[in-house]
């Protein structure tokens, strides 16, 4: 048993399609499919179920998963710590985001982080806040950019930044008269709303819930970017994260952006990353850089 035989079967386990899997280890899929039946012979167990449509783990299989990541995640641990010893600002950092902050945060901190860490080697995953956790417990990642509060004893974190929200509307709308609106005035209307497994989803239903709103019923979007352009077709209004609305993102003609009235509705955004972790010193200096946002981003533009 070899590392390079776990890390087949963790991803032929994780993407359920050899394709896919042999396409992520960057091998062939007649290579990968070898390896993982020897790997099956040498624990004298089948690890996964085939069928010409779908590839489901065994019980045998979902156990051994558990124990070939964590086999992993302390091989890691062993070649980061040596790595960070030599030189702790010229290793591999896996920072992940989620989707909805990802590509309106980024452009404003990656060239500070590599401009203060220049040998440093940024690897940037953007996924859901359930599968961040999930792979920052299992030393999948360094470090995750999320909204707060996560719970979660073996976590530390640093807080980066409270991000206000602002009502998306159609320049008709009849509030898109107003120079700024409290949470009253969004009782009786419906907003539109991304799908479940997105934290703003969660977010924008608690504004809900405070303001008497309720969630325009037969749609669900996939992304920011869905909404904004339903807003400008018209379809409804929905409430966006101030750094959604900055440069680089483009203005649109036909959507009209309102502040909120104190207190406004906001999102906490924090850097968490394992307690255990030896880069815990240098992960809280990138979140420093992270949070030295000037506070031009956090206002509406033109205002």
């Amino acid at each position: 048993m070899n590392l390079r035989d776990l890390r087949y079967f963790i991803a032929l386990a994780e993407t359920r399609h050899f394709g896919r899997a042999a396409e992520q280890c960057f091998v062939s899929q007649p290579t990968l499919s070898t390896q993982i039946r020897k790997l099956e012979d040498e624990l004298g167990v089948p690890l996964f179920e085939r069928s010409p449509r779908k590839i489901l783990l065994t019980p045998a299989g979902e156990r051994i998963l558990k124990h070939a990541r964590e086999a992993l995640s302390q091989v890691g641990l062993m070649q980061d710590i040596a790595k960070h010893t030599l030189d702790p600002e010229a290793a591999s950092i896996r920072l992940g985001i989620f989707p909805t902050l990802a590509p309106y945060l980024l452009p404003h901190v990656v060239p500070n982080i590599r401009k203060r860490f220049p040998q440093l080697e940024l690897l940037l995953i953007e996924e859901k806040t359930e599968v961040l956790i999930q792979q920052l417990r299992d030393g999948l990642i360094d470090a995750a950019v999320l909204a707060e509060p996560v719970t979660d004893e073996h976590f530390d974190c640093l807080h980066l930044f409270t991000e206000p929200f602002v009502l998306a509307l159609p320049e008709k709308h009849p509030l898109s008269k107003q120079r700024t609106l409290g949470l009253p005035d969004l009782a009786t209307q419906h907003l539109l709303l991304l799908e479940d497994g997105h934290c703003l989803r969660d977010q924008a239903l608690e504004v809900c819930s405070l303001s008497g709103a309720g969630e325009k019923e037969g749609f669900r979007a996939t992304s920011l970017e869905t909404l904004r352009q339903m807003v400008a077709a018209g379809v409804g209004i929905t409430l966006l994260p101030i750094l959604a609305v900055q440069p680089p993102v483009p203005v649109s003609p036909h959507i009209r952006l309102l502040p909120f009235k104190h207190p406004a509705p906001t999102r906490r955004i924090a850097l968490y990353w394992r307690k255990s972790s030896v880069r815990g010193g240098f992960l809280r200096d990138i979140g420093v850089q992270i949070a030295s946002l000037p506070k031009s981003l956090f206002e509406i533009r033109g205002k």
